[in-house]
């Protein structure tokens, strides 16, 4: 079987892949697709993303749970952002959370208008995200969020993690992958160690949320692997990973 993984390392670039037949992980490890895995995986129904701050509005008085974060903290008047410490099971269970973030929304909203599938990765089900690529017959996008269109590194080296889990499943792999690889290689001893030399690392340290960064680079502690099915990102179904 021939099938290609690519990195696309920052949004700005998604409209150089030809993404029709390929499935798209979208990755924002620091925090929005972490939390999403991580609520998914606690029993959340259904977590709906949307661009902008205003749209969470039209689902207010509605009985869902609204969710906002703009440079990394909760915009004001909303139950919470993007801190995994808000998708815990006695908070989101059986609920339906509205989310929006600074780069993870928006880089799910830009992949759905061509991916043949949408699905969401974290460091947090990197194991679960692995085996379930390895059995798919698409190519692969891996998909980075970044900081406002611009590279990051957390992101881009779960994507290497990622590459390196699965090369020897795919036949064609491009230089970001290569890069992406190489970036997880050196980081993997001491992922803690790396990430704290990224900007966002630092932007979430200044707002006091070290605990966040330590949670979201936690390896395979959730089996869940959200998919957006119509305006939902919802629990691929056992079933469906097999």
């Amino acid at each position: 079987m021939q099938r290609k993984i690519e990195v696309c390392l920052t949004p700005a670039l998604i409209d150089l892949y030809a993404i029709e037949n390929s499935i798209v992980v979208v990755i924002d490890i620091l925090r929005a697709t972490s939390s999403i895995v991580y609520g998914i995986d606690n029993g959340a129904a259904a977590i709906i993303p949307v661009a902008q701050v205003e749209d969470c509005l039209n689902y207010a008085d509605k009985g869902y749970l609204l969710a906002a974060e703009r440079n990394g903290e909760v915009v004001e008047g909303y139950n919470f952002g993007n801190s995994p410490f808000s998708y815990t099971t006695d908070k989101v269970a059986g609920k339906t959370v509205v989310l929006t973030t600074t780069n993870g929304t928006r880089a799910l909203h830009l992949a759905r208008s061509r991916a043949s599938q949408v699905v969401i990765g974290a460091f947090l089900n990197l194991q679960a995200l692995c085996d379930w690529l390895k059995m798919q017959d698409k190519d692969v996008l891996l998909l980075c969020a970044g900081w406002k269109d611009q590279f990051n590194l957390e992101d881009t080296i779960f994507a290497g993690a990622v590459v390196q889990e699965l090369r020897s499943s795919f036949t064609h792999y491009d230089d970001a992958s290569v890069a992406a690889e190489d970036l997880y290689v050196m980081a993997k001893d001491n992922l803690r160690a790396y990430v704290g030399k990224s900007a966002h690392s630092n932007r979430m340290l200044a707002l006091n949320i070290e605990d966040d960064i330590n949670f979201c680079l936690q390896l395979n502690i959730c089996q869940a692997i959200p998919v957006l099915v119509g305006d939902d990102l919802v629990a691929l179904e056992q079933e469906f990973k097999l």
